[in-house]
């Protein structure tokens, strides 16, 4: 089978982590012989990620070129490396493939919200999310908000199938108790040459549009007044409108209180999110949410935002709070940072995060391989007699 990495950033987050952790979960498995579809310019990591896959490392790097190559040229690897699945796993696949397909759709805000994206990017992935659906043998949604809005926008031919995240509970796990262990005085030590110390409220994110980070810096804003040692850790790469970002920090009135790190080294991400005082995550919209359940695995008190499938996957572990909603967020944030009530929160996110794994996760995907397959020689064969 192929597996289309392509579209991972160098630094990966949400749909990219998921990627990763796919591709090194299949790489592992006896009965799954891999080929991975990587950019000409990044073979030497998916060698490392997946030392005993076969790594095609074909594709352009610029996303239109590498858009246009996938449909043109995709098809004819199905025949060079004899493969008998084709899983797309950032929304789109090659349209003439005439083999078994999965396609992954994680949300689908270029049709819910189109305000949040570039234009050139609404254009394309509108048209090509609704072929890739229609085409594929089988969708993969990563969580029922999704599949829901999946079927209802897309009209899938396939079925749907629902395969939540994992977290890496060896990376993200709650501060160990009982005997001093020194981890966490090399956590804030880590964190300290970051500019990092506690108390803080942390985001852990890409700074764009439908993270709603200026509600966030706006709610901030009002509840350090009485806790004048609090900050907030902005910890995230710069996204498209990153500007009204940094316009609401101006405007706070907490501006020297606002911490923006830019994007966070892999190994810092754990640790900020155990150390901190308290999490946000206040989402308009969102496919899943894997920080908000690698925020749960760490046991912070968790702030995130109803109407998406973030309330799915966090459930009654977070404090959950209307989306957009400043006045509810101010609120929320209060809950979590109440002493007592952290410690509600602390013991509920691990909880929770614990039925979540990327085992699971990998074994539901090839669950969904073989079905495909099973679908698809079931489609080709011809009608029996009585069938006719």
């Amino acid at each position: 089978m192929l597996l289309d990495v392509s579209a991972v950033p160098p630094r990966p987050v949400g749909a990219g982590v998921y990627t990763v952790e796919l591709a090194r979960g299949l790489d592992r498995r006896a009965d799954v012989d891999l080929v991975v579809l990587a950019r000409r310019d990044d073979e030497d990591r998916w060698r490392a990620t997946t030392p005993d896959a076969v790594i095609a490392a074909m594709v352009p790097s610029g996303r239109p070129a590498r858009l246009a190559w996938e449909q043109a040229r995709g098809p004819g690897l199905v025949k060079r490396f004899d493969l008998d699945v084709w899983h797309g796993p950032h929304y789109t696949l090659p349209l003439r493939i005439r083999i078994p397909s999965v396609v992954t759709v994680h949300d689908l805000t270029f049709f819910d919200h189109p305000e949040w994206h570039e234009r050139s990017k609404v254009i394309y992935f509108r048209r090509m999310i609704a072929a890739a659906a229609r085409r594929a043998t089988a969708c993969v949604s990563v969580s029922e908000h999704t599949a829901r809005r999946l079927r209802a926008v897309c009209s899938p031919a396939g079925p749907v199938h629902v395969v939540p995240h994992g977290v890496d509970h060896d990376r993200f796990f709650p501060t160990p108790t009982g005997a001093a262990t020194g981890t966490g005085e090399e956590e804030r030590d880590a964190l300290a040459r970051r500019g990092i110390a506690a108390p803080y409220v942390a985001f852990i994110g890409t700074l764009e549009p439908r993270k709603d980070v200026p509600t966030l810096v706006r709610a901030f804003a009002r509840v350090v007044g009485s806790r004048p040692e609090l900050r907030l850790v902005l910890a995230g790469g710069d996204g498209w409108g990153v500007d009204a970002v940094r316009d609401a920090i101006e405007s706070s009135g907490a501006a020297t209180r606002v911490l923006r790190t830019g994007y966070l080294p892999h190994d810092l991400m754990a640790p900020l999110l155990r150390q901190a005082t308290a999490v946000a995550y206040p989402s308009l919209e969102e496919g899943f949410g894997l920080p908000a359940l690698e925020a749960l695995a760490c046991g912070a008190p968790l702030v995130t935002t109803t109407g998406s499938a973030v309330a799915e996957v966090v459930a009654d572990a977070a404090v959950l709070v209307p989306p957009g909603d400043v006045d509810a967020l101010t609120a929320g944030l209060e809950d979590a940072l109440d002493p007592a009530r952290a410690e509600t929160l602390r013991a509920a996110g691990p909880r929770r995060a614990a039925g979540f794994t990327w085992a699971a996760s990998i074994e539901a995907h090839v669950a969904v391989y073989r079905e495909a397959l099973v679908r698809s020689a079931v489609l080709a064969r011809p009608p029996a007699p009585s069938e006719v």
